[in-house]
């Protein structure tokens, strides 16, 4: 036989009566306790790199960042976006910044290593800014993509206090135990350290 049910007490019913008034704009959005990923440099897009590629720093470390690195990405921008974002490829870096028109894209959180240096220390102690285009294409390297890029890497100065040289801006060819070549012979340093110190 089936036990009675208890009635529903007079301030449950009002409680439930009152709830149902509550217009649903008032009621916090489903999405209200997902995580929504913030970018570090205000005018950056989150197009976030597969997990796998990266190395979650532990909140408690000390690590010290003192250098970022210049890559050129030799490929598209999407190709880039989608070569972080493919879980086998093993490589990102923490911005990529767009040959047209200087669109910077953040893939991996400046407090998270990203692999782009091909040297641990150097991953651990550096942000990564890769740069649509081919170190034998100096038409890739336009104006916004300097000004740009420039800009990114004066912000990540000034939060990281790292000084605006080429002993602390470098490019991913002045890597210890390094095969790649960029940012190349095509790529202008006077230029960009002069836009750095501008921005």
């Amino acid at each position: 036989m089936e036990r009675a049910r208890p009635l529903p007490t007079r301030r449950r019913l009002l409680k439930g009566a009152a709830l149902a008034a509550v217009p649903y704009a008032l009621l916090p959005d489903a999405r209200a306790g997902a995580r929504v990923q913030a970018v570090d440099h205000p005018s950056a897009e989150w197009q976030p790199a597969n997990s796998s590629n990266y190395t979650t720093a532990e909140p408690a470390t000390d690590r010290v960042v003192d250098r970022v690195i210049i890559h050129v990405t030799q490929a598209t921008f999407t190709t880039t976006l989608s070569i972080f974002q493919n879980p086998k490829k093993e490589v990102s870096a923490h911005y990529v910044v767009r040959s047209a028109d200087g669109h910077v894209a953040q893939c991996v959180r400046e407090s998270d290593i990203a692999w782009h240096a091909g040297n641990w220390e150097y991953n651990t102690s550096s942000i990564g800014i890769e740069h649509e285009g081919w170190v034998d294409r100096p038409a890739y390297f336009t104006d916004v993509m300097y000004e740009e890029s420039a800009a990114l890497t004066a912000a990540i100065c000034t939060r990281r206090g790292i000084p605006r040289d080429r002993a602390h801006i470098i490019g991913h060819h002045e890597v210890p135990g390094t095969d790649h070549t960029d940012p190349g012979p095509n790529w202008d340093w006077a230029r960009y350290l002069r836009l750095v110190e501008r921005a």
